[in-house]
């Protein structure tokens, strides 16, 4: 949920309640409509279609709306060849071939053999996949389906997709479930929380920016620029993928910060060396580039991978320090290896200095 940087509390209350917590959630109603939905999936064989919502039906067969077409009932066999408890996961994801939104489903060996052995014995036949009473599409098999997965297509935008996928990894709700009480609880509680992580970040930001100034002079402005787009990259990609940002996540940010101008000092620093050699300026900023790539790209790769691992095997808090780590990451090697890169080379061309400060 909100890109895995927080985590939902569940708790027992007595034998037949139970309590859910959900941050980042922007109203109580959002979160009812994803816990209080069945989500019962199943695969039905088409007999046929018709307008006539009052059509007469055989014993054993049911009819049921489309949830695309306005207008449009499937007559289907009541049996259906498999269900959604034979689901083992679910994931939101694009077609290949229109890249439309839709939904990728896997079955457990149970599920995989019988919906093997029906598309296997019913190529050309169409079939329905039925969503809580509604045919959500009836595409026609082409060949056999032996690998136990599949696509779910239909008129979905990528929040549906992801909703839907949700829901049918959680599987069909045993009971019906009644809500007794709901809440919804501002920011305000946190708020002295909320103050200090941002005072942090602010003071990190400022000081950073002092000390690549102090110490690198026009260079540290250029850094500093960088560094700003930095900042506004990471916010723009969690705003993005919908992230939640919490404290461990605002950590990550000022963690990212340190980590952005570490790839400028180990730059400049290669581009002192260089001067040092008697070498012009323009081949002492290239090489100075050059030779402090490999440094770069090893540090950062590895806390990369660190942050894949913090993710994986880490849940709610540490994984919103994960997320804008990983995040982070990506874009200050791009800021400190191309950007501020740009910048330099840019000013040098239209300045053309003779010697150069660093």
């Amino acid at each position: 949920m909100r890109a895995g940087t927080v985590k939902p509390t569940i708790q027992h209350q007595g034998d037949n309640r139970i309590l859910i917590q959900v941050p980042g959630v922007g109203s109580a109603q959002e979160l009812k409509d994803l816990i209080g939905t069945t989500a019962r999936l199943t695969f039905n064989p088409v007999i046929t279609r018709t307008s006539d919502p009052e059509a007469r039906v055989e014993a054993r067969q049911l009819i049921l709306p489309s949830m695309d077409e306005e207008g449009v009932f499937y007559i289907l066999e009541e049996t259906p060849v498999v269900t959604g408890d034979d689901l083992v996961d679910s994931q939101p994801g694009f077609d290949a071939q229109n890249g439309q939104p839709n939904v990728s489903f896997r079955f457990n060996p149970h599920g995989a053999r019988l919906f093997g052995e029906y598309t296997s014995a019913n190529v050309g036949a169409p079939f329905a996949i039925v969503l809580d009473g509604e045919v959500i599409s009836a595409p026609t098999i082409r060949q056999a389906i032996t690998g136990g997965s599949g696509q779910i297509t239909g008129s979905f935008n990528v929040e549906t997709s992801t909703q839907l996928a949700v829901l049918l990894r959680a599987g069909a709700l045993p009971a019906e479930m009644t809500f007794l009480e709901e809440r919804t609880i501002g920011p305000e509680l946190g708020a002295d929380s909320i103050a200090a992580g941002r005072i942090a970040a602010i003071v990190a930001f400022v000081a950073v920016l002092v000390f690549m100034l102090a110490s690198y002079g026009l260079f540290g402005v250029f850094a500093n620029i960088a560094l700003m787009l930095n900042v506004a990259l990471i916010f723009g990609v969690l705003s993005l993928v919908g992230a939640t940002l919490t404290l461990p996540g605002i950590a990550g940010i000022v963690l990212t910060i340190g980590m952005a101008v570490d790839a400028n000092v180990l730059v400049f620093e290669r581009i002192r060396e260089e001067l040092k050699t008697a070498r012009g300026p323009a081949r002492a900023i290239e090489l100075g580039y050059d030779r402090a790539m490999s440094a770069i790209l090893d540090a950062n790769i590895t806390t990369f991978l660190i942050a894949v691992i913090l993710f994986t095997l880490g849940s709610g808090p540490v994984k919103g320090f994960a997320v804008t780590l990983a995040i982070g990451i990506m874009t200050s090697v791009f800021t400190a290896l191309y950007v501020t890169r740009v910048i330099v080379v840019t000013w040098f061309e239209r300045a053309r200095p003779k010697t150069i400060e660093v």
